[in-house]
């Protein structure tokens, strides 16, 4: 059974549905969250299965407002398994530039801000302080069921399905933090953008390819396209990070994993290639879309510059005095 889900908003609050094949949204009862719902497949199979059926309400996804299918997850991580990308991005260093030998040797991710999910169609405030505001095209897979010390072979099983993802991303605050060996921190925690949908993996099964799926990604920004890739086209194949992660920790039901940028899918990446005048950091009103095939479209306005006067950050400088000896109390 194909099941894609959406949640959106009604006037008292968020309600799950299941998108079928003439777009329309037949609703679960009131109450129900997506993520209640990832770690048992025959619970999600029936409640899908029982809204087809009996639903309670009945609505055209075209006139509904969309919130991300997974509105708070426990945690975020990010990937980078697109050797294009991390290739185009590396050139900013250099033409002659390419991915670290360390990339090669395991999937590296970072954890993101959970608190900063947006929906489909939601406005994007450029971050305070940012003068070079960017976009990133990926695929998140949801986590089912959880786990703790997964290997490659089990760690597939663990995904519930697969959503588009906008990791946004401040690109000066980024290149400045990560300077001092920490970051991504204030450079990519103001937005991450999830959805439409939430597919489930029997549907993209015919589609299956290489570490992922032959299905299109592409990027357009005011309706010019800047940036296509094949999801199938990832160098770590989702088991593989969902494994690493779990190494010696454990992972949730509803944890997200972004896929990391596809080739061509960021403005880092044509500045990389091309030079900073390939194209201009986003800027208030422009509009990014994403899709990809079978997951969806994303369409966000970038909005207004934040403004928060923080005061001054800087350190305190202080010569390296070592405490007295017999000081300790």
């Amino acid at each position: 059974m194909i099941m894609r889900f959406v949640t959106y908003t009604e006037s008292d609050g968020d309600r799950v549905g299941i998108l079928d094949a003439d777009d329309l949204v037949h609703a679960l009862p009131p109450g129900i969250r997506l993520i209640d719902l990832l770690d048992d497949p025959q619970r999600l199979h029936n409640a899908a299965d029982n809204a087809l059926r009996d639903p309670h309400t009945v609505h055209p996804y075209a006139s509904l407002r969309l919130r991300a299918p997974i509105p708070q997850p426990p945690t975020v991580r990010d990937f980078m398994t697109f050797e294009s990308h991390v290739e185009g991005v590396a050139r900013l260093g250099g033409p002659e530039a390419g991915p670290p030998e360390q990339w090669y040797e395991a999937p590296a991710f970072y954890f993101t801000n959970p608190y900063a999910i947006h929906g489909p169609q939601d406005g994007v405030r450029i971050p305070p302080g940012c003068t070079r505001f960017d976009f990133e095209l990926e695929v998140a897979a949801v986590i089912g069921r959880g786990g703790r010390d997964l290997n490659v072979d089990e760690a597939e099983s663990h995904i519930a399905g697969y959503v588009l993802m906008n990791d946004w991303s401040a690109r000066d605050l980024q290149f400045t933090e990560m300077q001092v060996r920490l970051g991504p921190a204030k450079g990519k925690d103001s937005a991450t953008t999830l959805g439409p949908v939430f597919v489930t993996p029997d549907e993209l099964e015919p589609y299956r390819a290489g570490n992922a799926y032959n299905l299109r990604m592409t990027a357009a920004v005011n309706g010019t396209v800047v940036g296509q890739d094949v999801w199938s086209n990832m160098a770590f194949s989702y088991a593989q990070m969902i494994a690493y992660a779990s190494r010696g920790t454990e992972v949730r039901t509803g944890d997200i994993f972004g896929s990391g940028t596809c080739g061509g899918g960021c403005l880092a990446e044509l500045w990389g290639r091309h030079g900073f005048n390939a194209h201009p950091p986003l800027a208030p009103g422009d509009t990014v879309t994403l899709s990809v095939e079978h997951l969806g479209t994303q369409t966000c306005r970038v909005t207004e510059r934040a403004e928060h006067p923080v005061g001054d950050l800087r350190a305190t400088s202080h010569p390296h005095v070592l405490a007295p000896h017999g000081g300790h109390r």
